[in-house]
């Protein structure tokens, strides 16, 4: 390799061994990569659902203007530093959300558009973050996460399930997809390793190149190197369940290794700390590349969560949802400033020349826009930039106007994912402003 100039991709070698670089301020390894979706070094695009029951303060969920001087509602506030980032969508609607019963008929089919059986029986639409999760499954240690915050609910609501309104995402029309509410064992699942490990067969064989490379490094990218080569070798013991399309060169997560301790054991009796520690394990599984599709469901449908953190304990979040009051505008806050905690972590990730938020896609919406069940149309906003797809800053209004299918947005977004189907759900075409 030279020193004053690099090939299109920096590799250590050895016999019968390459192994690509990943980012790093003393190489550039990324900057004359082209920029479409097939360079081998351009990093993965995310997709992170949130989801918030019961809709929002019928008052203060809107946006105006754009860009930086787009102006927000109350409940988007915590969100004002991301409005260059961020396209809030209004008019979007599911029509199989508007027949049926309330709460249960949804949400079950928020991320699908499925029509949803009643009388106790189970039946929805494979969702659009599992749908991505079989395309990407073999290229991550994890195909999906699906986080929440709120126990299932199994009972029948006004004859439908309420597993409907307890859960987003469903591998089949059939399967909820299994909900992790403990901490302790989302983490592990991203980062425990039962599998026996073997020699550093690959380490050894670019010592010597990686003794040559180092003294081209500065301090910070020596210690990143180090970080890199330790990963390695879970990447080796990776490869099995990884496949053919594992990812051996180009792209490598920023961080090799948790840096947050293992939370305790149990559910946090603080809702607050409950949703915190799950908005680090979501940034946690995209910045080590462990997974690139999490689900975090805040709260149920039809939820029974209380706040006394916020000093509102007087009421549960489902009855509360039925007023405009001041502490319902409060708990709204609270929800918006879990996704901006989320935003903020990302953007603060750099991968070469964009972060992780500009290299995701966080979309956060509800299964009604406001608590009396507005279903008309859904509370959406999106985040991140799908790998440099999106421009952000804009507000999106497709009220009045036909063909407004939530499923059309759905289609926009796994084209940025590289995934491209004729139809899903109720829409056969994306939306062409996203």
């Amino acid at each position: 390799m030279k020193t004053h100039q690099l090939s299109r991709r920096t590799f250590l070698r050895g016999v019968g061994v390459t192994m690509a670089l990943p980012w790093m301020e003393s190489l550039n390894v990324w900057g004359d990569e082209p920029r479409g979706r097939d360079a081998a070094s351009e990093a993965p695009v995310r997709l992170a659902v949130l989801f918030s029951g019961n809709g929002f303060h019928s008052k203060e969920w809107w946006a105006k203007g754009e860009g930086e001087n787009m102006e927000l509602g109350q409940v988007l506030a915590p969100l004002a530093a991301h409005r260059k980032k961020m396209l809030f969508v209004r008019g979007l609607y599911n029509e199989q959300a508007l027949k049926g019963n309330i709460h249960s008929s949804q949400t079950g089919n928020l991320l699908s558009g499925a029509p949803l059986a009643s009388g106790g029986e189970i039946r929805s639409g494979t969702s659009i973050d599992q749908l991505l999760a079989q395309r990407y499954g073999n290229s991550t240690k994890v195909p999906s996460l699906v986080l929440g915050c709120e126990k299932s609910n199994p009972s029948v609501h006004k004859n439908y399930s309420m597993l409907y309104s307890s859960h987003i995402s469903w591998s089949s029309p059939t399967t909820p997809t299994p909900l992790e509410i403990y901490p302790a064992l989302a983490f592990d699942r991203l980062f425990k390793d039962e599998v026996r490990r073997g020699d550093q067969s690959v380490l050894d064989a670019v010592l010597e190149d990686t003794s040559g490379l180092r003294r081209r490094l500065s301090n910070s990218d020596q210690q990143k190197l180090d970080e890199y080569l330790h990963s390695v070798r879970d990447v080796e013991l990776r490869i099995e369940n990884a496949g053919k399309k594992g990812e051996l060169q180009g792209w490598r997560p920023t961080l090799a290794k948790p840096n947050m301790a293992r939370p305790a054991d149990g559910i946090p009796q603080d809702i607050g700390e409950h949703m915190r520690l799950m908005a680090d394990i979501l940034v946690l599984g995209f910045q080590t590349d462990a997974t690139r599709i999490t689900s975090l469901k805040l709260n149920n449908d039809h939820s029974s969560l209380r706040f006394p953190n916020l000093g509102v304990d007087y009421m549960i979040h489902h009855l509360l949802s039925h007023s405009d009051s001041v502490d319902w505008l409060k708990v709204n806050q609270f929800f918006t400033q879990q996704v901006a905690y989320i935003a903020s972590k990302m953007d603060a990730i750099q991968e070469g020349p964009r972060t992780l938020l500009d290299n995701s896609m966080v979309l956060f919406c509800s299964s009604m826009l406001t608590g009396n069940h507005e279903a008309r149309q859904l509370p959406v906003v999106m985040l991140g930039g799908g790998g440099g797809r999106i421009q952000g800053g804009r507000i999106l209004d497709y009220t009045g106007k036909p063909d407004r299918q939530m499923c059309r947005l759905y289609l926009s977004m796994m084209d940025k994912m590289d995934v491209r189907l004729p139809s899903f759900g109720d829409a056969t075409r994306p939306l062409d402003e996203v």
